[in-house]
């Protein structure tokens, strides 16, 4: 399986337009043209997706559509509890698994420090390893057998200033 990791986009900061709710802030119009730069990037890869699957917090949600209506995706994204800050990996890990027909590549639309954490424990089987991942940055991990611990090679990880290098 294809893992791929995307950090939501860069989003407003918590004020009066959110009511002070973190889930409710939307990407700022930078953040949305830097998306579309983004999936341009992520054209050139030949990059495709089975599944798009997203934090259902606002900014991740409208990552995650913009990427659906770039690649023309067949589904819209689904969302998902499991990919919000506060959650547990092994709960998203367990439905990713659960899939049938197993997807080949997925798209997986969240926030920091989850992302990393992530990433961290597929990679090496804990949360210690560094990994930073930018507001728009993109992931890719490979897995034969993905479960809760060191399960999947880091393919590579690219920052939105080198995929917009590549449009």
């Amino acid at each position: 399986m294809n893992l791929y990791i995307l950090r939501h986009g860069i989003a407003v900061e918590r004020d009066a337009s959110s009511r002070g709710k973190d889930a409710d802030r939307t990407l700022t119009p930078k953040g949305e043209r830097r998306l579309w730069r983004i999936t341009e990037a992520m054209a050139a890869l030949e990059l495709s997706f089975d599944l798009i699957l997203s934090s259902p917090h606002l900014r991740a949600k409208q990552t995650a559509e913009i990427v659906a209506e770039a690649f023309r995706a067949r589904k819209k994204p689904e969302l998902l509890d499991s990919l919000t800050p506060e959650s547990d990996p092994k709960t998203l890990i367990e439905h990713l698994h659960g899939l049938q027909p197993a997807p080949e590549s997925v798209l997986l639309v969240g926030h920091e420090p989850y992302l990393s954490g992530l990433i961290s424990r597929l990679v090496s089987g804990n949360v210690g390893l560094a990994v930073e991942l930018k507001k728009g940055g993109l992931c890719r991990l490979t897995t034969e057998s993905l479960k809760c611990g060191r399960c999947a090679t880091l393919e590579w990880l690219l920052t939105p200033k080198q995929m917009e290098l590549m449009e």
